[in-house]
């Protein structure tokens, strides 16, 4: 089947199997290998995206669900050249060391991006709430939440 979507502000008509996942489809069709694969079941959130607004786990949105949408994935809010500037959140996660392997870091981030280009006030348990639906194995979870309480910070001073 061919899909229409745009993926970082990049149009693209894919040819994909019906069955593929939007996480094989950017990992495989597109090259954008920053979305991670964790469990392949929607439980840990190492493959979040933001899809049409909405964080969401890549490895569940089959090609039906794409059609006409807008992705955004890590590789999107990231510096394109060495002159440019990390996205606010990524700045937090460094400054809050919530960083270790990072595996589970782009997910953590879209989800943020996610959260507050809906709602830069999130309270703090909208913010956790959020968080609840990853899984790290690194930095426990304190320098995370630490580091999501900057980037809301650093979103609202930009």
């Amino acid at each position: 089947m061919e899909v229409n979507l745009v993926v970082n502000g990049r149009k693209y008509t894919l040819t994909v199997d019906p069955k593929d996942s939007l996480l094989s489809i950017l990992r495989e069709k597109l090259n954008l290998t920053g979305t991670k694969n964790g469990c392949n079941q929607g439980h840990c959130g190492a493959c979040t995206v933001v899809l049409n607004g909405k964080a969401v786990k890549s490895c569940l949105i089959r090609p039906k669900k794409l059609e006409g949408g807008n992705v955004i994935t890590i590789e999107g809010i990231s510096p394109q050249s060495p002159d440019d500037k990390l996205h606010p959140i990524q700045e937090a996660f460094i400054k809050a060391t919530a960083v270790q392997c990072g595996f589970c870091t782009p997910g953590y981030i879209m989800e943020l991006y996610a959260l507050y280009e809906r709602n830069p006030n999130a309270s703090e348990q909208e913010i956790k709430s959020a968080l609840g639906e990853h899984l790290c194995r690194c930095t426990g979870y304190k320098p995370i939440f630490d580091a999501a309480l900057l980037a809301q910070e650093l979103l609202k001073s930009k």
